[in-house]
C-alpha cells in the first residue's frame, strides 16, 4: 500500500513530452508550424486588418487610432490625471477617448454608432497609477514600446507556463509552441490592439511559476497585479484563496501578500481619487450595455442564448467551485492542480469574459499545454477522451490551414467573392467553438485524474515557502 501511494503522486504528474511520443519529425514539424505562422501572420496584418478597418471608416469611425487602440485609454487618461488631475471616469475624458479613436465623439442620432458610453475608461484607476510613466511619452511611441515589449512578455509567459507545469520539451518543440503561440488569431488580436490582458496572462504565468517555486510571497505580488483586468482573473483567484485558507499555516503568505498588494493598489488610487471606486461600479454597469454577452450565451445566439445561457453559466461557475473545493488540499505539483488552473480559466473565457473578447483568450493557453502534455496518455484512453482530442486539435490547427488556403486562393477568384463572410472569416470560423472543445477535454481530463485511486496526490506535502 505504501509503494502504491508513493507512485500514484509521481504519476498523477505530468510527464516529459518528448519528440517522439509527440511528434516523430519535429524538424519537419517545425517547417509546417513556420508555414501556418506566416500565413496567419500574413491573413491578420494585410488582408483581415485592412478589411476591418475598411468597414470601420465606412461607419465613419476611422479617423482615430487603430493600431493600439486598447492602450489608448489607458495611456490618455493617465496622462490627463497625472498632468491636469482629471477623473479618468468623468464623461468629458470619455468624449476625448472616442475622438483619439475615432476622430469624432460617437452620437446617439448616428445609427451606425455604438453606445455613447462605449470607450469610456473601464479599468480600476490605480491601472493608471501602473504606468504613470508612459504618460509622459506621445501616443505613437507608446505604441512602437508596446508593440516590441507585448510580444516578448507574451512569449515570455509561455516559458513560464511551461516551467510551471513542469513541460518540458526540446527546443525544437518550444520554437513551435512560440510560433504557434505568437501567430494565432486570438494573440494577433491582442498585439494589434495593445491589450492589458496580455499583461494579465504574462502576471498570471509568472505567479503560476512563483507558486510551484515555493515562493508564495512572490506570487501572492503577482496575483495582485493581474487585478488590473479583475474579469479574467475572478475565479482563479477565488480558487487559490480557498487553497491557501485550506493549509493556512503552510499557505499563508500567498493570501497575505495578494491582500496586502490589492490593498496597496487600492489605497494608493484612493489619494489621487477619492471616488474612484463608485465610478468605477458605475463604468462596470453601463459596460454590460455595450460590451456583449458572454460567448456561452452569444454563441447560442439571440433565440436560446438569453434564456438558458444563464443557468448554463450558473452550472459552469457551480462545478468550478465544486472543483476548487475539491482540490483545495492538493499540492501545487500535482497534476490535479494544474488542470484546475487550466479549467477554471477556461470556464472564464466561455463564461464571464464578452464574446468578443477573443483578445483575452490568451488565458487558454495553460489548458492546451496541459493538454499537449498529455498527448501520450490522451491516445491509448477512453474514447471520449481520444475523439475530443482530435477535435480540439483540428479546431486549433484550423486558423493556419484556413489562413494557408485563403493567402493561395485570393488571385484566383474575384475580389467581391474572396471577401464574402463565406471564404474571407474561413481562419476565424473556430475562434468561438475552440474555447468549448478545450473546456469539455479539461473537464474530462480532470474527472479522470480526481478517481479515487489519485488521491494520495492530495496527501503530498506542500511545498514550504521560501519567501
Amino acid at each position: 500500500m505504501k509503494q502504491a501511494a508513493t507512485r500514484v503522486p509521481s504519476e498523477a504528474r505530468l510527464n516529459v513530452v518528448r519528440p517522439r511520443l509527440l511528434l516523430r519529425h519535429p524538424g519537419a514539424a517545425l517547417l509546417i508550424a513556420l508555414a501556418g505562422a506566416m500565413g496567419m501572420l500574413y491573413y491578420h496584418l494585410f488582408l483581415f486588418m485592412p478589411r476591418a478597418l475598411e468597414v470601420r471608416s465606412a461607419k465613419g469611425l476611422g479617423g482615430g487610432y487603430s493600431f493600439g487602440n486598447d492602450f489608448y485609454p489607458v495611456w490618455l487618461t493617465s496622462r490627463e490625471a497625472l498632468l491636469n488631475h482629471r477623473d479618468p471616469y468623468d464623461a468629458e475624458i470619455t468624449q476625448e477617448l472616442q475622438i483619439g479613436l475615432f476622430g469624432r465623439p460617437l452620437d446617439a442620432r448616428h445609427p451606425l454608432d455604438p453606445s455613447r458610453r462605449y470607450r469610456e475608461f473601464a479599468y480600476p484607476a490605480f491601472v493608471d497609477l501602473l504606468f504613470w510613466p508612459l504618460a509622459y511619452l506621445p501616443f505613437p511611441i507608446v505604441r512602437v514600446l508596446l508593440a516590441i515589449s507585448l510580444p516578448i512578455i507574451t512569449a515570455g509567459g509561455l516559458l513560464l507556463w511551461l516551467r510551471a507545469i513542469d513541460l518540458r520539451a526540446s527546443p525544437s518543440l518550444v520554437a513551435l509552441f512560440l510560433l504557434l503561440t505568437l501567430c494565432n488569431y486570438p494573440i494577433l488580436e491582442a498585439l494589434f490592439a495593445e491589450q492589458l490582458g496580455l499583461v494579465v496572462g504574462f502576471a498570471l504565468a509568472a505567479s503560476i511559476a512563483a507558486l510551484t517555486a515555493g515562493k508564495y510571497r512572490t506570487a501572492g505580488v503577482l496575483f495582485g497585479l493581474t487585478t488590473i483586468k479583475p474579469q479574467m482573473v475572478v475565479l482563479l483567484i477565488s480558487f487559490l484563496l480557498l487553497w491557501s485558507a485550506a493549509k493556512w499555516r503552510e499557505r499563508r503568505r500567498l493570501a497575505e501578500s495578494f491582500a496586502a498588494t490589492q490593498a496597496l493598489l487600492c489605497c494608493s488610487a484612493l489619494l489621487v481619487w477619492p471616488q474612484w471606486i463608485q465610478q468605477w461600479v458605475r463604468v462596470l454597469f453601463g459596460y454590460r450595455d455595450y460590451s456583449g454577452a458572454p460567448l456561452v450565451i452569444d454563441i447560442l445566439g439571440p433565440r436560446f442564448g438569453p434564456i438558458i445561457g444563464p443557468a448554463i453559466i450558473g452550472g459552469m461557475i457551480g462545478v468550478s467551485l465544486a472543483v476548487a473545493w475539491r482540490v483545495r488540499k492538493y499540492s501545487v505539483v500535482c497534476q490535479e492542480f494544474r488542470l484546475a488552473v487550466g479549467l477554471l480559466l477556461a470556464v472564464t473565457v466561455v463564461a464571464i469574459l464578452p464574446g468578443q473578447a477573443v483578445y483575452d483568450h490568451i488565458l487558454l493557453l495553460p489548458g492546451i499545454l496541459l493538454a499537449v502534455g498529455s498527448w501520450h496518455r490522451l491516445l491509448p484512453s477512453q474514447r471520449l477522451i481520444r475523439r475530443l482530442t482530435a477535435i480540439a486539435t483540428a479546431a486549433l490547427s484550423w486558423q493556419w490551414i484556413a489562413a494557408l488556403a485563403i493567402v493561395a486562393i485570393r488571385p484566383l477568384i474575384s475580389p467581391q467573392r474572396f471577401y464574402s463572410a463565406e471564404i474571407f472569416a474561413l481562419p476565424i470560423r473556430m475562434a468561438e467553438p475552440f474555447p468549448f472543445v478545450l473546456l469539455a477535454l479539461l473537464a474530462v481530463l480532470m474527472l479522470t485524474g480526481l478517481r479515487p485511486e489519485f488521491q494520495p496526490c492530495a496527501q503530498t506535502k506542500s511545498l514550504q515557502s521560501s519567501a
